[in-house]
This record gives C-alpha cells, sequence and structure tokens, in this order.
C-alpha cells in the first residue's frame, strides 16, 4: 500500500538539482490529513508541478546550448519541467474527481528525459493501493 499525495508533498526530478513540491487545488474536493489530494491529472507544469532548480539533461535545450558554449562542460540550465503525459500508474481503485487518485509510487515523464517521483509524502497515517 501507498500514501495518497497531497498538497506539498515533495518531489524530484532524476536531472533535477533540487526538490520541488507539488501543488493540488482545492477543486478535486476530496481531502487527506486536511489537504488537498492530487490524481493523475495533477501534472501541469508550473501549476502543479514547479521547477527542480537547473536542469542537467542534454535533452533540455538550454542546458544544451550553455554546454555547447562552455565547450563541452556540463552547465545545467533552469528547469522548466515539460509534462504532457499524466502521472502513471495512479491507484487503481481510489477514485479523486473521477480519475485514479495519485499515491507514492507513480512517475511523471518529463520530456527531457527526467523522471519526477514523490520523495516525501506527508499523508503517512493513510493508504490507499
Amino acid at each position: 500500500m501507498a500514501q495518497p499525495v497531497v498538497l506539498g508533498d515533495m518531489l524530484m526530478c532524476s536531472f533535477g538539482a533540487a526538490p520541488s513540491s507539488i501543488s493540488v487545488l482545492p477543486a478535486n474536493r476530496t481531502m487527506a490529513m486536511n489537504k488537498p489530494m492530487a490524481n493523475i491529472m495533477d501534472n501541469k507544469p508550473m501549476m502543479n508541478i514547479m521547477p527542480f532548480g537547473v536542469c542537467m539533461s542534454l535533452s533540455n535545450p538550454t542546458t544544451a546550448s550553455l554546454t555547447a558554449a562552455a565547450l563541452g562542460v556540463l552547465t545545467p540550465g533552469p528547469c522548466i519541467p515539460v509534462t504532457p503525459a499524466p502521472w502513471a500508474p495512479g491507484s487503481p481503485t481510489a477514485q479523486v474527481a473521477n480519475f485514479p487518485a495519485l499515491n507514492s509510487t507513480s512517475k511523471c515523464n518529463c520530456v527531457y528525459g527526467g523522471v519526477i517521483s514523490v520523495s516525501v509524502p506527508t499523508a503517512v497515517t493513510v493508504t490507499i493501493p
């Protein structure tokens, strides 16, 4: 069993330099630990998923151009997540606003190659599949 993802849970990207937190709007109207719960569609960059400091992926055009300008020395650029696909897999049985609930084992892929995961879930007294 995993924990539900709620407002303020810490996220980490495999190519990011710093953690970030998820922002969940109360529009889903489902709460856990007195915080709004997320569903798999809470994947919007700069609304739900905030930047992770700098991006170390050479697939990121800014990082690639900065690295080229530094004669091949990896020079991270600013992180702006690009996450067009929803989180996967989500909870197989729990629903939040007619979509699968987001649990702490779900992942979200960035188009620049990073894998975003939940590093610190805070609703530790609640479990969902």
